[in-house]
């Protein structure tokens, strides 16, 4: 329909202006580098154009005044179209927040809905959407988490980043409980990932190494919706998850439930050389491990919108994590030229731990100030449980043969955090933001050590080798932030205040202090390109605090010969952290370049050594080796990263992502530094061979890894995925088969002062899945795993 120009219509030089925020429909979050086009009536003809910023802004400056089409144009969102009259009385048009809705295209009986990427990698997040990838039925976080560029995951559970261990997890935008590892955690809970490698001043200067935040499952459509997950593996492994929602009103009710039930194999070999007392003595080991994991989680939570631009947000949780392994082993002992003794050993540790949450959450936002946010949050987790562990020699010479010790860890975490945040914005290109945040954390504990003098009989508490502990931090922090547009360029600097206050004490081996203040500056430059470019430089400040257990002088017990205990003088390091990053996409295809560079001084380093006192006092023809903790030398890491997604053809999409790097760390003996040039690897196909069927193939690999120590050895896999859709897009089943060729391990070669090690792990890795999702209300599985561009799952501050 043609629309004439208003009477009021001026002449060219008379300009006008339209500026709002685009908005997702359903959960207000931000809608960045959509495109906006402002179309002139009754000809259409495009007079301006831009594209959203991260938090959905936009603004059109000198615009003639006349009628026209405003259309805002998001991938997996209905194009939304307004009205706008420029007229010499309202010269200026403030949209406020612009909703738009996400596509649900009704065909007959086949429902098709906006989907995103398995993995989405923007120049400062790097996002997994845990659904959409294959590779997680039946899997962890942990398994997630390999297809990210630079990350390495080692046995144990241990994330690092572009080769620096200091990685801070978050759950849901929070700091997670310290009892949560990656490698139990089941990828059903999850609905994305998000690896933020160069926070700013927003977030905690805490994870020289990244920040990973979690974000479990939460759903916001109208009605009741859901899905219900059932996943059985090789070898008895079993989970379930059922997750729900229900919309009515100005509330939305919400909630998941997780249990997993898995038994894991594995083997191991361990080769010493130690010379102690004078004489040398190697070990060697050989043996074999079990594994069984239950975990259960149970989340509720409540979203009531006080009014249109105020929300509150109630959640609960409480998880629940049981291990029992076993690990019987055989040793050969052999002290210069005595003869060898053969040992036959059983490692046996149990696991009982539970975690509480509470968090609280208050949006506000005003319709009359685009732009202007405050947000208040308090969270309060409580982690508790025992850790038991046994070494008991079942076969052997008299002097060692039916020996048993046990180690009891009976520990408590409280952690209550609560912050508030605040932007406002000066004009539509400019805004400042302020906000506060303290966590706190008490954790009271004791290490209770015991011996069984007789086979079969009662463990005998012994006074020596028992501990009690008492720990305590305080971390209040602040920060400022300013960020302005000028054209095509994007400014944004801050500054970040933190205060670490700490005490431990450990009856009676003695007591830790700490009273430190630090600031942490931040600044980013980006420049819009032509041809749908971005160019983006950042840098930050930031500190890699020594968690407690790294601190308190508690020896903790791997088995009978090898032991870990923490530094009372150890320090926080400090990190420079770079990167220049540059985006270009295509039709079919994105293209992301990073070059990156991390600088740290007052490194955190962990040593084994020979505890030549603990050697001795064991009587025994074997020695006890000691892992402990200290700040020396400079660590470094810089190199390059690439990411590329591209479509192939209409049923195949790939991407490709992949770094190499020079990692740098300080020598043990600190006569120099150790590095090597090493890099990860990583590649997803995903083909659409029918309409209802979408296969995943992918495979990873890590290059070797210099520590200060040593070396730890090169690990790849591959995986394949299925999912076929069933019953019009209400279920959903999947097949899966992770590492097919059985060539994930773990190698460790560590050379020290009188001590050199090889230790190679191997878990069960190749295991098959078969799982079975049915969809509630209007959820569907995705129709194909399409190839998006840049998205955002959602941020979080301090």
């Amino acid at each position: 329909m043609a629309v004439g120009l208003l009477p009021g219509t001026l002449s060219a030089q008379s300009l006008g202006e339209v500026s709002g925020t685009l908005l997702d429909q359903n959960t207000r979050q931000a809608l960045p580098f959509a495109n906006v086009v402002l179309c002139r009536l009754p000809d259409s003809t495009v007079v301006a154009n831009t594209r959203t910023t991260e938090n959905g802004a936009f603004t059109l400056t000198k615009v003639p005044l006349g009628c026209y089409i405003l259309r805002a144009e998001a991938l997996g969102y209905r194009p939304a179209s307004r009205f706008i009259a420029l007229d010499a009385t309202t010269p200026v048009i403030r949209l406020g927040q612009w909703l738009a809705t996400p596509t649900v295209v009704q065909l007959g009986s086949v429902v098709v809905q906006g989907e995103k990427v398995a993995l989405v990698d923007d120049l400062d997040k790097k996002i997994i959407n845990v659904s959409k990838d294959l590779n997680s039925v039946g899997g962890t976080a942990a398994d997630v988490l390999q297809k990210v560029p630079s990350v390495a995951i080692d046995e144990n559970g241990q994330v690092s980043l572009r080769g620096n261990a200091g990685v801070t997890l978050y759950l849901d935008g929070k700091p997670a409980p310290s009892s949560l590892r990656l490698d139990q955690l089941p990828a059903s809970r999850l609905e994305t990932i998000e690896v933020i490698t160069n926070p700013g001043a927003r977030y905690s200067a805490q994870g020289a190494g990244g920040i990973i935040n979690l974000v479990q499952k939460k759903q916001s459509q109208t009605g009741w919706n859901g899905d219900a997950l059932v996943t059985v593996g090789t070898r008895d492994k079993y989970s379930a998850s059922l997750s729900l929602n229900r919309k009515a009103g100005k509330f939305n009710f919400y909630g998941n439930v997780n249990g997993l039930n898995n038994e894991f194999r594995g083997s191991s070999a361990l080769q010493q050389v130690a010379t102690a007392e004078g004489r040398t003595t190697s070990t060697d080991q050989d043996g074999r491990t079990a594994r069984h994991q239950v975990n259960k989680a149970l989340r509720l939570g409540v979203d009531y919108a006080l009014r249109p631009q105020q929300s509150l947000t109630l959640t609960a949780e409480f998880y629940k994590n049981d291990l029992q392994q076993t690990s019987n082993f055989t040793t050969l002992l052999t002290r210069g030229i005595d003869p060898t003794i053969t040992l036959q050993n059983q490692n046996l540790e149990t696991d009982d731990l539970y975690t509480v949450r509470v968090s609280s959450n208050y949006h506000h936002t005003w319709a009359a100030h685009p732009g202007r946010e405050l947000t208040a949050s308090a969270t309060y987790t409580l982690d508790g449980g025992t850790v038991t562990t046994e070494q008991r020699v079942l076969d052997g010479p008299t002097d060692y043969a039916r020996q048993a010790r046990r180690q009891f860890l009976d520990v408590t975490i409280h952690m209550p955090s609560a912050q508030l945040d605040y932007v406002h914005p000066l004009g539509d290109k400019r805004r400042w933001g302020v906000g506060l945040k303290t966590d706190m954390m008490v954790t009271p504990g004791t290490a209770d050590y015991a011996l069984q003098p007789v086979a079969g009989g009662d463990f005998v508490p012994q006074e020596a080798g028992s501990y009690r502990y008492h720990y305590q931090q305080v971390l209040p922090q602040a920060y400022g932030t300013y960020q302005q547009k000028a054209g095509l360029w994007d400014y944004q600097a801050g500054l970040r205040a933190e205060f670490t206050g700490l005490q431990a004490q450990v009856q009676p081996t003695g007591s830790a202090s700490q009273r430190i203040f630090n600031l942490f500056p931040s600044a980013t430059v980006a420049r819009t390109l032509p041809q749908d470019q971005r160019l983006q430089l950042s840098y930050s400040r930031r500190l890699n605090r020594p968690y407690f257990m790294q601190i308190i002088a508690l020896p903790i017990y791997s088995d009978a010969r090898n032991y870990a205990v923490g530094n009372p003088d150890l320090r926080p390091e400090y990190m420079h952290v770079a990167e220049l990053g540059h985006q270009v996409n295509w039709k079919s295809t994105t293209l992301n370049t990073t070059l990156f560079g991390r600088f740290a001084n007052q490194a955190i380093q962990s040593l084994r050594t020979v505890d030549t006192v603990a050697t001795r006092r064991s009587g025994q023809p074997d020695f006890i080796t000691r892992t402990s903790y200290a700040n020396f030398g400079r660590t470094a890491s810089y190199g390059l990263e690439l990411s590329l997604t591209q479509s192939v053809a209409t049923w195949w999409k790939v991407i490709v992502n992949g770094s190499f790097y020079r990692n740098q760390v300080a020598s043990y003996t600190g006569d120099g530094t150790r590095a090597n040039f090493t890099g990860t690897a990583y590649l997803l196909n995903t083909f659409s061979p029918t309409k209802t069927l979408a296969v995943q193939l992918s495979g990873n690999y890590r290059a070797p890894l210099v520590v200060p120590q040593g070396r730890i050895l090169a690990v790849h896999s591959i995986d394949v995925a299925l999912r076929q859709r069933l019953f019009h897009d209400r279920a959903a089943l999947t097949v899966r088969v992770s590492d097919i060729f059985n060539t994930r391990r773990q190698y460790t070669q560590l050379k020290a002062e009188e001590l050199t090690a090889n230790f190679q792990t191997k878990y069960e890795t190749r295991v098959g899945y078969l799982g079975f999702t049915w969809f509630l209300g209007t959820n569907k599985p995705a129709s194909n795993i399409e190839n998006q561009p840049k998205g955002d799952a959602g941020g979080f501050g301090g």
